[in-house]
C-alpha cells in the first residue's frame, strides 16, 4: 500500500483534534463533578449534631441535590465508577474484617451472631409483609430495606441483581430514591430503639458497664513476670527444653543468672540449669505460679535490673519466607542466642508458646544481647517501611479472584434464577479469605490501616456520588410524593419491629448485657453513626466490641438477603 492511499484512508490530523479535545473536556467536567460531589458530601457527612452525622452517606445526598439540578455523567462512565467504588469499598472492608472474621462466629460471638442474623432476616420479611400490605413497588421496597438498615452495600448488590434479571427500566431508579427517603429513618430508627429499651428495662448504664468490662476480662490473664531460685536438685543438668511441665504450662524463660555468677545471660532452649541458678519466668499468673513449684522458690533478685548484656526489644515480622512457621520452627535461640516471650498480635498480647504460628506485622518481644538481637530482627524483618507500604500485586489479584467469585451462580432450590455474590458480595469473600489466610507462596495480603481507610473511602465515596447523581432528577418530586412518605413510613416499621424483637430477647431470655445489646443491634444494621451514639450513652467505647462481633457476617448477610429479594421479587 503507498502513501497516497493511507492519506486516502486516514482522516487528516486536525480534523481528529475536534473530537480529541471535546473527550477531554467531558472527562474533566467528569471528575470536576465527581471531585466537587464527594467533597461537599464529605464535608456534610462531617457536621455532627449531638454526636451523629452522616458520614460517608453525605456523598450520595450532594449527589442527589446535584442531580436534581441537571447535572450528569456519561452512562457508561457512571456505570464504571459506581462498580468499581463499590467493589472496590467491600475488598478493602474484607481484608480489615478478615483477620477477625472466624473468631467472632466462636466462643460468645456465636451468640451474638445469631441474634444478628435474625435480625436480618426478621427485617426481611417485615419488609416484604408491609410492602405487599400497602402496595409498594418491588424497586422501591429493596431501597428501603438497604436505606431503613443503613446497609450501601445491600443497595449495590440489590442494583446489580435487577440489571441481571433484566427489571424493568422504572424499577432500576426506584431503589436509590427509596433508599433516600429511608437512611435517615434507619439512623433515627436504631437510636429510638435504644431509648426505648433502657426506658423499658430501667437499664442502670454504670453499673451495667462495669459488669460488661468485668465479663471483658473473664478468662483472659495478663501475662506477668516471677523471678525464681533453682531448689530442686533433680533439675540439675537438665536443658530447658526438657524441664517438666513447661510445656503444660506454657511458661517462657528470659533469662539467667547462674549461681556462680553476677552476669545475666539470654536463657536459650539447650542453656543448662544448676541448682542455685536464679530464673525469669513468664506467663500467666496461674501458670507461672505452677511452674515455680517444679523450679524452686521466689526471689528478691530482679534480673531485669541486674548487671549484664541483655536487653528487651520489639521486633516486627515483616519478612515473608518467616510467614507461617512456628516459634519452634525458627530456632531463633539457637541460632542466634535470642528468647522470645511474648507476642503482640492485633493488639492482643500472647505468650510465645512453640506451636504459635507467625503472621505478617506480629510484633516479637526478644531477649538477648544487643548485637545477637540485631541479627534476629534482620531476619525476622523488623521494616517500619514494609509494615506501611501496600503490595498492590496482591490487591490486584484479589480484586480479581473477587470478581470472579461474583459471577459463580450458586442455585438455591425454590428461586426461579441462581443467586451471584456480584462485585458487592464476591470481592468481601475473597478478601475476607485471603486476609484470614494471610500469605500464599511470595503473595501477602496485608494492607495498613490508613491505606485501607483511605482506598474505602474513596470507593464508597465514588459509589455513592454515582447512586445520588443518577436518581437526582426524580428525587424531591418523588420523595415528596406519597410514595415517598409510604416509604418512610415502611422504613420506621422495617427498623424497629427486628430491632425491638430481638433486643426483648435478647435482655429477656438471653439476659444479655445491655451495653453488648447496644453493640449488637447497632451493629447488625452495620451502623457507625448509631454506634458512636451508643458509645456516647455509656460514656466508653465498650459496645463496639459486640459491634465488631456481629458487623462482618451481617454484612455478608445483607448483600445476599437483597439479592435473594430481588430474585424473589422478579421471578
Amino acid at each position: 500500500m503507498d502513501g497516497s492511499m493511507n492519506a486516502s484512508v486516514l482522516p487528516p490530523m486536525t480534523s481528529l483534534l475536534p473530537l480529541a479535545s471535546a473527550a477531554s473536556s467531558e472527562t474533566a467536567t467528569a471528575l470536576v463533578l465527581l471531585a466537587a460531589v464527594s467533597a461537599g458530601g464529605l464535608a456534610l457527612g462531617s457536621v455532627k449534631i449531638r454526636g451523629i452525622g452522616l458520614g460517608s452517606a453525605g456523598v450520595m445526598f450532594v449527589g442527589l441535590i446535584v442531580g436534581s439540578f441537571g447535572f450528569h455523567l456519561e452512562p457508561s462512565v457512571l456505570e464504571f465508577l459506581r462498580e468499581f467504588g463499590l467493589m472496590l469499598f467491600v475488598f478493602t472492608m474484607g481484608l480489615q474484617l478478615g483477620p477477625g472474621f472466624f473468631a467472632s462466629l466462636r466462643h460468645g460471638g456465636i451468640k451474638l451472631n445469631l441474634c444478628a442474623l435474625g435480625i436480618v432476616l426478621v427485617g426481611a420479611a417485615v419488609n416484604w409483609l408491609f410492602g405487599v400490605l400497602f402496595q409498594v413497588q418491588a424497586g422501591a421496597r429493596l431501597g428501603i430495606l438497604s436505606g431503613a438498615t443503613t446497609n450501601t452495600p445491600s443497595l449495590g448488590a440489590a442494583q446489580q441483581a435487577l440489571v441481571a434479571v433484566g427489571a424493568p427500566p422504572e424499577q432500576l431508579a426506584l431503589p436509590t430514591l427509596a433508599y433516600s427517603a429511608s437512611y435517615p429513618i434507619g439512623i433515627i430508627g436504631i437510636i429510638a430503639t435504644l431509648l426505648i429499651l433502657r426506658k423499658i428495662f430501667s437499664i442502670d448504664v454504670a453499673a451495667e458497664l462495669k459488669e460488661f468490662e468485668s465479663s471483658q476480662t473473664h478468662g483472659v490473664e495478663p501475662l506477668v513476670r516471677l523471678n525464681v531460685v533453682v531448689d530442686n536438685a533433680h533439675l540439675d543438668g537438665l536443658a530447658l527444653r526438657n524441664l517438666p511441665g513447661r510445656r503444660e504450662t506454657g511458661v517462657m524463660i528470659s533469662r539467667i543468672q547462674c549461681a556462680n555468677s553476677e552476669e545475666v545471660t539470654t536463657a536459650t532452649e539447650d542453656t543448662i540449669l544448676h541448682t542455685g541458678d536464679c530464673l525469669l519466668l513468664v506467663g500467666t499468673a496461674e501458670h507461672v505460679a505452677n511452674f515455680q513449684k517444679i523450679i524452686g522458690s521466689p526471689t528478691d533478685i530482679d534480673l531485669m535490673r541486674a548487671q549484664g548484656s541483655i536487653q528487651f526489644r520489639r521486633v516486627v515480622v515483616t519478612n515473608r519466607k518467616m510467614l507461617g512457621k512456628t516459634i519452634a520452627e525458627l530456632g531463633l535461640d539457637s541460632l542466634y542466642g535470642v528468647s522470645l516471650t511474648r507476642i503482640v498480635r492485633a493488639g492482643v498480647e500472647m505468650t510465645a508458646v512453640p506451636n504459635i504460628r507467625l503472621q505478617f506485622g506480629d510484633f516479637l518481644h526478644v531477649v538477648g544481647e544487643s548485637s545477637h538481637i540485631d541479627r534476629a530482627a534482620e531476619a525476622l524483618g523488623n521494616s517500619l517501611l514494609a509494615l506501611n507500604q501496600t503490595q498492590f500485586i496482591p490487591v490486584f489479584i484479589g480484586l480479581a479472584l473477587g470478581v470472579l467469585a461474583g459471577l459463580i451462580p450458586v442455585f438455591i432450590p425454590g428461586l426461579s434464577s441462581p443467586l451471584r455474590l456480584g462485585l458487592a458480595g464476591g470481592p468481601l469473600i475473597v478478601a475476607i479469605l485471603l486476609s484470614r489466610v494471610g500469605k500464599i507462596g511470595p503473595l501477602v495480603w496485608h494492607m495498613p490501616a490508613n491505606t485501607n481507610i483511605a482506598f474505602r473511602e474513596l470507593g464508597i465515596s465514588l459509589f455513592l456520588a454515582c447512586v445520588g447523581l443518577t436518581a437526582g432528577p426524580k428525587f424531591f418530586a418523588t420523595v415528596m410524593s406519597r410514595d415517598g412518605l409510604l416509604w418512610a413510613g415502611v422504613a420506621v416499621l422495617v427498623v424497629m419491629v427486628p430491632l425491638l424483637l430481638v433486643g426483648l430477647f435478647a435482655r429477656r431470655a438471653l439476659k444479655l448485657n445491655f451495653i453488648a445489646i447496644c453493640g449488637l443491634l447497632t451493629g447488625s444494621m452495620t451502623d457507625p453513626p448509631a454506634l458512636a451514639f451508643s458509645n456516647g450513652m455509656v460514656g466508653s467505647d465498650a459496645p463496639s466490641v459486640a459491634y465488631a462481633t456481629v458487623y462482618p457476617l451481617t454484612m455478608l448477610c445483607r448483600i445476599l438477603v437483597a439479592q435473594v429479594m430481588v430474585l424473589l421479587f422478579f421471578s
